[in-house]
């Protein structure tokens, strides 16, 4: 950190934390400094607020926690009013599944693409048996399905497709990155 190698101060603590080990009280304070100065204000934020949780007043950086919670607010308040990236700050990007569409066709999984389903009313015969009063079976057409044994799928109604919400982002339509958003929209120049 005194050198200003952030990416470095960063991988050192994240290892730290990884290794299970018992961490000094002061270790949140200056994982939140360096996460800072690297953009990621959220991860920021929790490291300080958990500082502040585990040392109180008597830590000895609260003076310079306080000063990082200010310098935090503005940065913390931009992320969660841009439409471009999560509640973290990460830039979110176009669904690779759906285009950005939020849905998705698919060959129906109710008909397996055919466009028709057999009539349970009549077990896809067409037919129906009853018995009437002499116990003598008598066939009628399924009134059902018209006797054909098959009815229009009602899932796809016919067109052997389903639209569904994509499965991949959840019907948003996009899908965080692991790139920092700078909240300002992409130009696209062709």
């Amino acid at each position: 950190m005194e050198r200003k190698d952030y990416e470095t101060a960063n991988g050192l603590f994240r290892n730290l934390i990884d290794s299970g080990f018992p961490l000094p009280q002061e270790m949140p304070y200056f994982f939140a400094e360096t996460l800072f100065e690297l953009g990621q204000y959220d991860n920021s934020s929790n490291f300080l607020n958990k500082y502040l949780e585990l040392s109180g007043f008597t830590g000895d950086h609260y003076q310079g926690a306080k000063e990082l919670q200010k310098k935090l607010e503005a940065p913390l308040n931009a992320i969660q009013v841009c439409q471009l990236c999560d509640r973290r700050g990460y830039r979110y990007n176009e669904c690779f599944t759906c285009d950005g569409n939020k849905q998705i066709e698919q060959d129906c999984n109710y008909c397996k693409a055919k466009g028709v389903v057999g009539c349970s009313r009549c077990a896809g015969t067409g037919m129906i048996t009853r018995i009437n009063v002499f116990n003598i079976p008598e066939f009628y057409e399924c009134e059902r399905c018209s006797g054909n044994g098959r009815l229009t799928c009602p899932v796809c109604k016919g067109s052997k497709k389903e639209v569904s919400a994509c499965k991949t982002c959840s019907g948003s339509g996009r899908l965080t990155s692991e790139h920092l958003c700078d909240h300002k929209a992409e130009s696209h120049e062709h």
